[in-house]
């Protein structure tokens, strides 16, 4: 749950989410990431993911990374499990939160996870015992909540029934994945009131078509307080080429604590992660933040001003 110091909570992807999207990154330089974020005052941190090699090579040293990392007690850090297999790997590396994934699309879904939807959400109760079982919390994502590449937009009652199964099997809280950008302020309120839980929230914004903040803002209005965000903005996505990935943490800090909403993140301090993950990817971030800086920086005057 959220901090009762903290307005706004947002969990940090990019050392899973943004580098999975990227050609593959020493291990050393992973390590250092989250080594960094750990210092601008985050909470919460996807740390990595436990998925087959082949599937996600870029995922292959999780428990190298993991087990590296220098653990900061004030943050809780979680991995995303695709299957029972995954979990029990997060539960043996000592992880207490843990994502599931499966997508409301069921071509997206079989794309991911080689298998229907149903089928992943038959799974459920299962993954659920043995997360509680070790004291594990266990949090499920629905991908392609907005819209999915290969069927178009998604009926927000199939999102809304996934959400049903979901809490009777056991889920601690339900994340929306907005997982090619497909999502708008209509179509996030249009799920929004579609879906009846009592369930804690989050929101995966991807900011493919630049509607990221402001789908942050309608998911505010609906008291939604917990979001996912990465560094610089690290990622993409593999059905849009060329598209940015997820919207970019220092992005939604700058908007929120403008808006006098308190996130607990130190805005400078992770701009200066920005700074070496764009380094560490040999390409330009997406990030306006990173690249403009905050809108309280000043600079000299010149005489060739923009209008």
């Amino acid at each position: 749950m959220t901090s009762p110091t903290i307005d706004v909570e947002i969990r940090e992807v990019g050392p899973r989410d943004g580098l999975q999207n990227e050609s593959p990154i020493p291990t050393d330089q992973k390590i250092a990431l989250i080594n960094g974020l750990n210092k601008t005052g985050h909470h919460r941190i996807e740390a990595v993911s436990f998925v087959h090699p082949k599937a996600i090579p870029q995922m292959a040293d999780a428990d190298e990374v993991w087990g590296s990392v220098e653990k900061n007690p004030d943050v809780l850090y979680n991995a995303l499990v695709p299957n029972t297999r995954g979990l029990q790997r997060a539960i043996d590396a000592g992880f207490k939160e843990v994502n599931v994934v499966l997508s409301a699309s069921d071509t997206h879904n079989r794309a991911n996870l080689n298998r229907s939807t149903d089928d992943s959400v038959a799974e459920l109760k299962d993954l659920v015992a043995l997360a509680h079982d070790n004291g594990v919390f266990i949090e499920l994502v629905i991908a392609t909540s907005f819209g999915c590449p290969f069927e178009g937009d998604t009926d927000p009652g199939r999102v809304a029934g996934i959400v049903d199964r979901g809490q009777e099997a056991g889920i601690d809280r339900i994340a929306f994945g907005d997982t090619t950008g497909m999502g708008t302020p209509r179509r996030v309120k249009d799920l929004l009131d579609a879906v009846d839980t009592d369930l804690p929230r989050l929101m995966h914004f991807h900011n493919t078509r630049g509607t990221a903040l402001a789908n942050i803002l309608v998911s505010l209005d609906y008291g939604i307080r917990q979001f996912d965000a990465s560094v610089g903005g690290l990622g993409g996505c593999p059905y849009a080429p060329g598209a940015t990935g997820n919207v970019a943490t220092e992005e939604v800090v700058h908007m929120l604590h403008d808006m006098g909403l308190n996130t607990g993140i130190d805005l400078e301090e992770l701009l200066k992660v920005a700074a070496n993950a764009e380094e560490m990817v040999k390409h330009e971030l997406p990030s306006g933040v990173y690249k403009a800086g905050p809108r309280t920086r000043l600079v000299p005057a010149r005489d060739d001003l923009c209008s």
